[in-house]
């Protein structure tokens, strides 16, 4: 790209909001904690982590169940390879549960979800891959709730009916829910609380408090699988000692002030959410194929629409696809396939939406009130680069539309 050229910037999912301020004082507060921490987390971090989740979502988890982290890749790498048995992702999925898998040497089987079914994996299917992988009794499913790439979200009755399936089959269910104070209706459901005895569930500070580069993950194990948390303890020990001492000393503090947490997500989780409305009503209106997003940061839009177009200039995979669109429009998108596991003809591709200044736009939000909606005029003033990007992929979809 040229020197000074404008890109628009749809690849990489960060927050774009700055860490709550509750965290931040807490962190200039605890900078002074120096000492090694118990693997495990520290007690009061635990407690409070069980706190959050009681009063978000309805669980019921003891501080000896939690398991903290540098962030909860490093947990869910842990986990995938200390279980003794076959591991299941989705397609499309978050680019890391399958590398993490082979990295492990462990058998990976891919469950592929469809965009009539809301990118959602149908119980249908996942009872039919359990039982056709054989007897063995050893499974774990990844299922992240809100989805990346997709931005779906799964239903109180669509979880109970995916946890009949794994009850029947014994299966274990790693839920990553990172995304899950971002649910834009608010009202996220936790498998966990259909399937306890059987689901893993992951978290963490990246996404919902803004604080990815802080990398403070945990995970919370069900008492049947205490085995398997002892397991990721005690190599835990052995790679990384424990997370940051001043961070999870923050980290213990925002989370317990309830009303803080509260106001952070309410005005964070709308502005995603209006913001995601915007980009799905827009690109449908040139054709493109979207699957509304729901929660988090993404939506993974199909170009099949101009497929012709693209073939007349020998352009047949996604790779090449996001290659020319970049090139020709100065638009940076992540095809679907291979990195989110979709075949790599496929023209999918994950879009995210975060590239605004969100510091300027939690202000005027909490300045307005939660009573006044985010209108198209704000985003306007607020979440230009977005929308501007997002004018500059309907041209160029338009451009080709026009070869057909």
């Amino acid at each position: 790209m040229a020197e000074g050229q404008m890109v628009y910037h749809f690849a990489f999912g960060q927050s774009p909001f700055p860490v709550m301020q509750c965290l931040a004082d807490g962190l200039r507060e605890n900078v002074h904690q120096n000492a090694y921490l118990s693997v495990a987390g520290l007690p009061e971090l635990r407690s409070a982590i069980c706190d959050f989740h009681h009063n978000y979502d309805d669980l019921d988890f003891t501080a000896d169940q939690v398991l903290v982290a540098p962030g909860s890749k490093e947990l869910i790498f842990l986990m995938i390879y200390l279980f003794n048995g076959d591991i299941y992702c989705l397609s499309p999925t978050w680019t890391t549960y399958h590398p993490q898998t082979k990295l492990a040497n462990n058998s990976a089987y891919i469950i592929s979800t469809r965009a009539e079914d809301q990118w959602r994996l149908m119980p249908e299917d996942l009872d039919r891959t359990l039982t056709e992988t054989g007897e063995r009794t050893n499974k774990m499913l990844i299922l992240t709730n809100p989805d990346n790439p997709t931005g779906i979200v799964y239903s109180a009755d669509h979880l109970q009916k995916l946890s009949a399936v794994l009850k029947k089959h014994k299966a274990v269910v790693l839920s990553d829910e990172i995304y899950a104070r971002l649910n834009f209706n608010g009202d996220h459901a936790s498998i966990a609380k259909y399937y306890p005895e059987g689901t893993i569930l992951c978290s963490g500070l990246s996404k919902w408090a803004s604080a990815g580069g802080w990398r403070l993950g945990y995970a919370m194990f069900p008492e049947s699988l205490r085995y398997l948390q002892a397991a990721v303890c005690s190599a835990a020990s052995h790679t990384y000692s424990c997370a940051s001492a001043p961070i999870q000393y923050a980290a213990a503090k925002a989370l317990i002030m309830r009303e803080e947490c509260d106001e952070y997500i309410n005005h964070t989780r709308r502005i995603m959410g209006a913001v995601a409305d915007y980009c799905y009503r827009e690109l449908i209106a040139v054709g493109v194929r979207v699957v509304k997003s729901q929660g988090g940061y993404y939506i993974f839009p199909d170009f099949e629409v101009i497929r012709g177009g693209l073939a007349k200039k020998g352009i047949v995979t996604g790779n090449q696809f996001t290659g020319v669109l970049f090139e020709e429009a100065s638009v940076a998108l992540m095809s679907g396939g291979p990195a989110f596991l979709r075949p790599e003809n496929e023209y999918t591709t994950r879009l995210c939406f975060v590239n605004f200044d969100g510091a300027a736009a939690l202000e005027a939000s909490i300045k307005m009130g939660l009573h006044s909606p985010i209108t198209d005029n704000f985003l306007a003033e607020y979440c230009a680069p977005v929308l501007n990007g997002i004018e500059a992929l309907k041209r160029w979809v338009r451009s080709y539309s026009n070869l057909d």
